[in-house]
């Protein structure tokens, strides 16, 4: 075997020691195919300049507080920072990311790690700066869409013309589901360089365990509960959720999250007369989760956008099933009985009701864990390999973990 592909991940989107959950499908990804003992990688992960650190600064704060330099999980990550100017910060986004992460990715290269190729997340700004770094630095480059920069952030047209300089300069765009590939190439992205690399989901992290235990753990009743998980924000629809229960007498709610809706959500519970029958969980901790998801009877997402959901197949691979909006990625993940239901419209009543039909023919947990197994992160690493050899030029060739599957395969086979 060759030496191994070495690849710099560069995203904002990625976990650090004061937002462990940020952006952890990211992380997930890397350190499966990491396993593959195939590749090694360094993360660049800038970070919104911010100079105060007081709690009461929230989400700010936490930018500030990011060390510069850390080790994740045997990962080394850079959080170089850069400056977002207001009202126009998001058509020039890209150019400070970039400047601001330039030295930092230079100092990686004096210390001796020369990469190959650089391995962006999230088009925008993300993926536009890799394009400019990548063309400075004299290396390849590929992007990963994840959802809302594809499917929203276009519309604006600034971001849509630099992410279409950006597709036409990567050596691939990969996307997360076919839904989100198609969108690129509608957008007018190349369709030969376009690769659909699914997400999978952590089978040994998410695992079931007995409804009653779980339950017992967390101090639930034992009555029908409703998960919705996510931050409290308006797109994940957290608050028609809480409007479905009101149609559902006799059942409970656990939202699990954190974010700037938790007053309005609230106050949305007291008016409609099931604040008693809603539980805010808070922030769960990612390892946790699986407690949550084996505790309820179905996991609800309601989101009005999304790529990919992680909590779908999270819950799937907890035994529990879920009620979905039916959006994007989310019908090729929800594609059994055994998985749930799509609700036909992002309405309460359109929840309530597919909610009400997946109770009275509910599946066997064992089923719905045997249909997330077929989720697992195994193609996706294999697809990454194969890309990422041919774009390097380090030939991987006969080995267990590239044999026979090639990046074009991995969704449609």
């Amino acid at each position: 075997m060759g030496r191994k592909i070495r690849t710099l991940l560069f995203s904002a989107l990625y976990p650090s020691s004061v937002r462990p959950s940020h952006g952890i499908f990211v992380e997930t990804r890397l350190r499966e195919l990491l396993k593959s003992g195939q590749v090694e990688t360094k993360v660049v992960a800038p970070v919104p300049w911010f100079p105060l650190e007081s709690e009461r600064f929230g989400e700010y704060a936490l930018f500030a507080r990011t060390p510069h330099r850390e080790v994740r999980n045997g990962i080394e990550v850079l959080h170089p920072r850069f400056p977002l100017l207001p009202k126009v910060g998001m058509n020039f986004a890209p150019f400070s990311m970039a400047l601001a992460a330039l030295p930092a990715i230079r100092k990686l290269q004096r210390e001796g790690f020369d990469f190959d190729l650089i391995d962006a997340h999230y088009y925008y700004p993300d993926g536009v700066a890799a394009a400019l770094l990548a063309r400075h630095l004299g290396k390849p480059f590929v992007v990963t869409a994840r959802g809302t920069d594809i499917n929203f952030i276009p519309r604006y047209r600034i971001p849509k013309k630099l992410i279409l300089w950006a597709a036409s300069r990567a050596e691939a765009s990969i996307s997360v589901c076919r839904a989100l590939r198609d969108e690129i190439e509608g957008l007018g992205a190349e369709a030969s360089r376009l690769v659909v690399l699914r997400n999978g989901v952590d089978l040994e992290r998410f695992h079931p365990v007995s409804r009653a235990e779980a339950r017992a753990a967390l101090n639930w009743p034992d009555v029908p509960t409703l998960l919705s998980v996510g931050y409290l924000i308006e797109r994940k629809g957290h608050h028609i959720a809480i409007e479905a229960l009101a149609g559902l007498p006799g059942y409970r709610l656990v939202i699990a999250g954190t974010g700037n809706e938790r007053n309005p959500l609230e106050q949305l519970a007291r008016s409609l007369g099931v604040a008693d029958r809603v539980t805010f969980a808070g922030a769960v901790p990612n390892t946790d989760l699986y407690r949550y998801y084996s505790a309820a009877d179905v996991m609800v997402l309601a989101s009005s956008r999304e790529g990919w959901a992680n909590v779908l197949l999270e819950s799937l691979a907890c035994g529990t099933p879920v009620v979905a909006t039916r959006i994007w990625g989310t019908p090729e993940v929800v594609a059994a009985p055994e998985a749930g239901r799509l609700a036909d419209q992002r309405s309460a009543p359109s929840f309530t009701k597919a909610i009400q039909e997946l109770m009275g023919a509910y599946p066997a947990r064992e089923a719905v864990r045997r249909y997330a197994e077929n989720f697992g992160w195994e193609e996706t690493t294999r697809g990454q390999l194969e890309l990422f050899s041919r774009i390097s030029g380090v030939d991987l060739a006969g080995t267990e973990c590239c044999a026979g599957v090639g990046a074009s395969q991995v969704m449609e086979a």
